[in-house]
């Protein structure tokens, strides 16, 4: 007998019963920029190894007898996201089919009604998070002792505990941090939590990549016409080879 399992061994899981989707769930205009700041760098950006999964609002589901818990943006490393997605099981993240817990959640606080301190942390230790940060923009937890006055926090999993972490917080096996971040993001300004490398750089939207791409090639064109002029100055023609 060999170790492999055939095809009538594999037991698939009855999900018939759970939602996937649901059309309740709100969020402010700054938790839904800032869900996206989270998600876009990391695939318009050649910064992590593929595969990877990221994603913002997508339930998360750890029992078949649970309700899911739907951080508000996780990442998950060496994982294919599925091509299928007419397919139920495709549609959010099982950890049965994608066979590991993400390695980070996060929550964005947007009221006090959330539970990112309580409820959602026990769970997210509970099955496994490797690593939790809340960010708090809103300052609506500031109060709260494990926030100090913080808008930022970040636990690592230790024995099935989170233990707060030093900022800035770095995720070795992504090569990926997260740190605090004031400027312009679709004409919003404000401090917003970013993806960053080793030095604090953050990890560029497409839309910045494009900017800087642009702003060498005008800074190479003017040096360029520079150039030319100094050469016609000297009685040589730049035109001619």
């Amino acid at each position: 007998m060999t170790s492999e399992l055939l095809a009538e061994d594999l037991v698939i899981p009855d999900i018939s019963h759970l939602v996937t989707e649901s059309d309740t769930s709100l969020v402010n205009f700054q938790s839904e920029k800032q869900q996206r700041l989270l998600v876009e760098p990391l695939y318009s950006a050649p910064t992590l190894p593929l595969p990877f999964v990221a994603a913002a609002n997508v339930g998360l589901f750890y029992g078949l007898k649970l309700d899911p818990i739907v951080p508000d943006m996780f990442l998950s490393l060496d994982v294919q996201m599925p091509e299928d997605w007419s397919q139920k099981q495709n549609r959010s993240y099982f950890i049965w089919e994608f066979g590991k817990v993400p390695d980070v959640a996060i929550e964005i606080v947007s009221n006090r009604e959330g539970k990112e301190l309580s409820s959602k942390k026990q769970i997210y230790a509970q099955i496994g998070v490797p690593y939790y940060a809340v960010f708090d923009p809103l300052k609506q937890l500031q109060k709260a002792d494990e926030m100090n006055g913080a808008i930022l926090k970040v636990w690592a999993l230790n024995a099935r505990r989170y233990v707060e972490l030093p900022l800035p917080f770095w995720l070795e096996e992504a090569g990926l941090g997260l740190t605090l971040w004031e400027g312009e993001f679709e004409q919003q300004v404000g401090t917003w939590l970013r993806w960053c490398d080793s030095t604090g750089t953050v990890i560029p939207t497409g839309k910045e990549r494009a900017a800087t791409s642009e702003a060498k090639a005008q800074q190479a064109e003017a040096k360029a016409q520079r150039l030319a002029k100094r050469l016609r100055a000297l009685g040589v023609d730049p035109e001619q080879e």
